[in-house]
């Protein structure tokens, strides 16, 4: 009977997760963030003559910039060639009934007649299009400019675009929203540091369901965040292509494999330190295991850090038209992360295998396998003896105040911070993919894999426990991949 009650709970335990996963791809599906596109006509040459131009009926908004004839449809611009134009008077309102004809499009003028039309961006546009303005968009603090290239400059197309942008600033939002931030990253860090000492026992469950949450904001901060964005830095045509171009994955490899290296080398120096006094061997491991629960928590801030600091200078440097939105974004994502930092460091010697307020995650064993460690029981208060409330708060201030940081120095930098300068794009590519691999370590080995397989506290709970903590761990997930949308 025991046996086949087991049985059910298992049968349970995987129906439950496979309906967690089907509404976890569901919600991704449905997100706004994910949908697939219809083609962008923006994207190449042959877009306009494929999906684009069934959808295309006419263009409006039109404009008259050196001669030529710009107009706009669902926010793409198209060149029009309309004819010699010398006065915004003599321009069209809006040109109807656009069409195709083998592998052009074409429009009619007011007059009635067939008036070819191309992408802004295509080649064959640009090189009649010679704008006396430059056109910018932001991304990730970097410029792409097009527009501005007289017949001077017009065989440095490239360098041009790759060159600093001059614009004005508001300084005085930056510096305001460089307080928010520090308040958003203060919020999510130090949170969960403080309720851990003041929630009772019976709450612990709370505490182990947002640790999940945290392991699902580091896992996806890691791929969604830090990785994606490596690729396209250097992808970035001002870097003139790479040679070798798996670069971004090995520097990824590169940083899982100096975080191994890192806590594996400091667990055998513990391990031999735990040795060397058989007189005290218990409290010589209880020592050892905080020691490496630091160096865990350490690897981590260390790998937050550095990508922290790119994001407040990027934020600061990005252009005015584009820096509220992706300031609001920015405070998400620094709570999110501040929550995932915040509840690790809480757990900060906490025994592990209990179920704490908050716990560590997962054991040591082999630091010291022939001594038994007398575990509480489940749902007992533990004190830190070993790792005071204030030494928390201190290890938790390096986040709160790195991404302000980042910023201050961002604002001090805006008149000659150039985002497409090859350096720089090395050195933000190369700082991205090597903090996304130390978070890939930290966030699937030392939080996913201990809390659940090996030994951790996620592994000792029944199973409505374990349902709500993996119903966390895909909420950091999906809250943060959809935070990428934006940053």
């Amino acid at each position: 009977m025991l046996a086949r009650a087991h049985q059910r709970r298992i049968c349970n335990g995987v129906v439950v997760l496979l309906v967690l996963t089907f509404l976890m791809v569901k919600l991704v599906w449905n997100s706004s963030a994910f949908r697939l596109r219809s083609p962008n006509p923006n994207q190449g040459d042959d877009a306009l003559g494929s999906g684009s131009r069934g959808e295309l009926t006419a263009l409006s908004q039109c404009r008259l910039e050196d001669s030529n004839v710009i107009c706009v449809s669902e926010s793409t611009e198209y060149l029009v060639h309309y004819g010699a134009v010398t006065s915004a008077s003599e321009l069209p309102p809006h040109f109807a009934g656009c069409h195709s004809h083998a592998t052009k499009t074409f429009c009619l003028s007011p007059e009635g007649h067939d008036v070819e039309i191309e992408l802004l961006n295509s080649e064959e546009a640009l090189s009649e299009f010679k704008p006396s303005e430059r056109h910018c968009h932001s991304h990730a603090g970097i410029e792409h400019c097009v527009g501005g290239v007289d017949e001077a400059s017009a065989t440095s197309t490239l360098s041009l675009k790759c060159e600093r942008v001059d614009r004005d600033y508001n300084i005085p939002l930056r510096i305001g929203v460089l307080f928010l931030v520090l308040l958003a990253s203060s919020l999510g860090v130090y949170g969960p540091i403080l309720v851990a000492s003041l929630l009772p026992p019976n709450t612990s469950l709370v505490l182990v369901v947002l640790k999940q949450f945290g392991t699902g904001v580091i896992i996806s901060t890691a791929f969604v965040h830090l990785f994606t964005h490596a690729i396209l830095t250097f992808d970035n045509e001002c870097l003139g292509g790479l040679s070798y171009e798996a670069t971004p994955a090995v520097i990824l490899m590169i940083g899982i494999f100096v975080s191994f290296v890192i806590e594996y080398a400091v667990q055998q120096v513990l391990l031999w330190r735990s040795t060397k006094k058989p007189e005290t061997v218990e409290e010589s491991l209880e020592d050892t295991m905080i020691s490496a629960e630091l160096v865990n928590v350490a690897i981590l801030e260390a790998g937050i850090i550095f990508h922290s600091l790119l994001i407040g200078l990027t934020l600061v440097v990005t252009s005015d038209k584009f820096f509220g939105p992706l300031a609001v974004v920015i405070m998400f994502h620094q709570a999110f992360e501040g929550v995932a930092l915040g509840t690790r460091i809480a757990a900060l010697g906490c025994p592990g295998g209990s179920l704490p307020p908050v716990g560590h995650g997962h054991h040591h064993p082999s630091l010291a396998p022939n001594v038994t460690v007398h575990k509480a029981a489940v749902g007992e208060t533990i004190a830190s003896r070993k790792v005071s409330t204030a030494r928390k708060l201190l290890l938790a201030s390096g986040f709160a105040f790195v991404t302000p940081i980042g910023m201050a120095f961002g604002i001090c930098v805006l008149r000659v911070f150039n985002g497409n300068d090859p350096t720089t794009i090395m050195a933000i590519g190369t700082i991205d993919a090597f903090s996304a691999g130390v978070l890939v370590w930290v966030g699937v080995v030392e939080m996913w894999a201990h809390d659940w397989m090996l030994g951790g506290e996620v592994a000792h709970l029944d199973l409505r426990g374990k349902c709500l903590s993996l119903a966390g761990l895909a909420a950091g997930m999906i809250s943060m991949s959809v935070l990428g949308k934006w940053a």
